[in-house]
């Protein structure tokens, strides 16, 4: 295993007609927008598409590589029997493991551990003594909260120009309670889509912080793989088969660990069109490699 010896960025072009490409819970799951009504997909809604790719290839290997088992796994495409994150880590870590060997244990084990970081609030392995109102100890179990910091950023996702969303009344359901010929007042709902936009979003592998997690070159070949791929089953009726598509990736591969340029320079250097064509800037001994979209 070669921990990843170079920084890396990328940026990744996205189509999205008639689909919902990413909800906001608390607007009526309409399609997130800034302030200027520039269409939006958060970080963690894209990081969830890149697990669920590297989880799909990991079923696809038949399962014989732990190294590249996925920790945060959603309900409906979970790989394994836990019912919970933190069932999933106990099976793994034990009830009250703490510090460094935790953190080694977690990214030996689970790819996007080891790539984005995680969180573990874990149970402490001693007492704490605390008084009690008439002086005595009160022993009870502490906590131990043990964050590891992941080398793979991403970016959210903007449309390139100002979108329109589309909102049209269902019904949700066709009939109440008893026989079934009574509706129910509860039975309409709303749907809403983008019409037509193209997003881009854009990311960042640290070598400096892939030491840390043992972060492979392998790791970042496989996150590599899946971004083409990136809607690849996951169609719902928010986004159906074919209504979400990556149009390209670009992928910057530095010649050191610190890299040529910033990742901000890297990332300005590409200017994505209205209708997904891009122009790039030229950056001296920086050429990306260009991916095109399954």
């Amino acid at each position: 295993m070669t921990i990843l010896q170079n920084k890396i960025d990328f940026a990744v072009i996205i189509r999205v007609k008639n689909a919902n490409p990413n909800g906001d819970p608390l607007n009526g799951n309409r399609p997130r927008t800034d302030y200027a009504n520039f269409g939006e997909m958060s970080d963690v809604a894209l990081k969830r598409k890149i697990r669920d790719r590297l989880l799909e290839r990991w079923v696809e290997a038949g399962k014989n590589d732990d190294g590249n088992m996925i920790f945060v796994q959603s309900d409906d495409r979970k790989a394994d029997e836990a019912k919970s994150l933190r069932a999933r880590a106990e099976a793994v870590l034990g009830k009250e493991l703490g510090g460094d060997k935790t953190a080694e244990i977690a990214c030996k084990k689970w790819i996007d551990v080891r790539a984005f970081g995680q969180l573990f609030a874990l149970k402490g392995g001693k007492k704490a003594g605390k008084k009690k109102e008439d002086g005595a100890d009160d022993e009870g179990d502490t906590g131990v909260s043990i964050g590891i910091r992941g080398p793979v950023t991403v970016q959210s996702a903007f449309s390139i120009e100002p979108i329109d969303v589309t909102s049209m009344q269902i019904t949700k359901s066709v009939s109440g309670e008893g026989d079934g010929s009574k509706r129910g007042s509860d039975t309409m709902g709303m749907k809403h889509r983008v019409d037509h936009g193209v997003y881009a979003f854009y990311g960042s592998m640290n070598p400096q912080l892939a030491e840390k997690t043992k972060f492979s070159e392998a790791d970042a070949e496989a996150i590599k793989a899946v971004l083409p791929r990136l809607f690849e089953n996951d169609e719902s009726s928010a986004r159906p088969a074919g209504s979400m598509e990556v149009l390209k990736v670009l992928w910057w591969r530095h010649n050191s660990k610190a890299g040529q340029y910033s990742a901000a320079k890297v990332h300005r250097s590409v200017v994505v069109n209205a209708d997904g064509s891009y122009a790039l800037t030229n950056l001296p001994d920086l050429v990306p490699e260009e991916l095109d979209g399954f």
